[in-house]
């Protein structure tokens, strides 16, 4: 997932407006989600944690709740109970889940205000209030065989590196060493795009055969990120404003020789696996988060699951991107990453293709969350 800054719900001069985006855009990858994302289901502790009397709120307190529409999550909720109903706490409320009506929202409503309780989500030293971020799922176009536009390799593992532990060469060394030669997975046809998608962690690809190809996260040279569109920002070459995908990618067409120097300058290098079978789902679909369940566009969230149970209903409270306008709705934390460390922290999934990712692109915003645990 890809963050880049936004301001605040305040008026700045053009001057403060500039350094406060500067400073934002040192969190570039603040919000993105490209840490392997396994599929879990524990949470126990993080149940254990939220359920404290101090923190039970009443409805009436959830901003926006009346005007949200429950509905929209409700084949979120039911993904995620085909995880939870294994577990004493979720079961009956699960099971209770499958009577419901999906198409009857005043029964959708009904059945989360009876059968939940909501809890503020708080920080260790008792703030409300925390950082939300936005990633998506990036398409590209690629081609198994290399050709034509197709010149820009996505590579899978090393299959003699050990997972997780081995530090590789930088991304600059490996591309000029020629160790990945054979590694090849897939061949895209934009350098740019498939950089953005290393930071994603995941995508799509429309091949050049009229076939989509979905790929996952398979592992890095773990090396530590450095945002190249930080650097750009750096050399003046482009502004804090332009530090989104369709800004680089603007710049990159501008640039040409370029391109493959200013991507050097992240030492991080992401590997891919190819999804087969029922994990590649169908294109309609989200990508799998590590609930092990698909997302949905804009009802799904990455949470920290020593915070936030995995599968549980989360109420958001935030503002929509580069904007004060509210975003208040409920969604369901069904997906991780290695940046979303904390209670009040969450990255909101758009969906997929590049509307969604402008969006993601943009948002940085603060938010209060109120997770819903099942009433005794």
């Amino acid at each position: 997932m890809l963050s880049a800054g936004r301001p605040f719900a305040f008026v700045f001069s053009p001057q403060r407006l500039s350094v406060l985006l500067m400073a934002l855009l040192t969190l570039l990858v603040a919000g993105c989600s490209s840490a392997p994302r396994a599929p879990s289901v524990s949470g126990t502790e993080a149940e254990r944690r939220v359920e404290q009397p101090a923190r039970e709120t009443s409805w009436h307190q959830l901003p926006g709740w009346s005007q949200d529409q429950p509905m929209a999550a409700w084949s979120a909720f039911r993904e995620s109970c085909s995880r939870l109903e294994r577990k004493p706490l979720w079961r009956e409320v699960c099971a209770d889940a499958r009577r419901v009506d999906p198409l009857n929202a005043g029964a959708i409503q009904r059945f989360f205000e009876s059968r939940f309780v909501p809890y503020q989500v708080t920080n260790d030293d008792g703030s409300a209030t925390g950082l939300i971020t936005g990633y998506y799922e990036p398409i590209l176009r690629g081609s198994r065989v290399r050709g034509g536009p197709y010149q820009t390799p996505l590579y899978r593992y090393p299959r003699y590196w050990k997972r997780h532990t081995h530090v590789g060469p930088t991304r600059a060394a490996l591309m000029q060493s020629g160790d990945l030669d054979g590694t090849e997975l897939v061949w895209v046809d934009d350098p740019v795009e498939a950089a953005y998608l290393q930071i994603q962690g995941s995508g799509r690809i429309e091949m050049a055969d009229g076939s989509t190809m979905r790929v996952a996260y398979a592992g890095t040279n773990n090396q530590p990120f450095e945002s190249f569109a930080r650097r750009l920002i750096e050399r003046g070459e482009i502004t804090p404003a332009e530090a989104t995908l369709a800004g680089v990618r603007d710049w990159a067409r501008h640039h040409p020789n370029q391109v493959e120097s200013m991507l050097n300058v992240n030492p991080r290098m992401v590997f891919f696996r190819e999804l087969t079978g029922s994990e590649a789902l169908a294109d309609t679909s989200g990508p799998v988060g590590a609930l092990g369940v698909p997302l949905t566009s804009e009802r799904s969230i990455a949470v920290d699951p020593s915070e936030i149970p995995l599968g549980a209903p989360v109420f958001l409270s935030t503002t929509q991107p580069l904007s004060d306008q509210p975003l208040q709705r409920l969604m369901v934390a069904q997906d991780t990453g290695s940046a979303v460390k904390g209670a009040v922290r969450a990255d909101f999934y758009w969906g997929h293709g590049d509307a969604a990712g402008e969006a993601a692109s943009r948002m940085k915003q603060r938010g209060k969350m109120w997770v819903l645990m099942p009433k005794p």
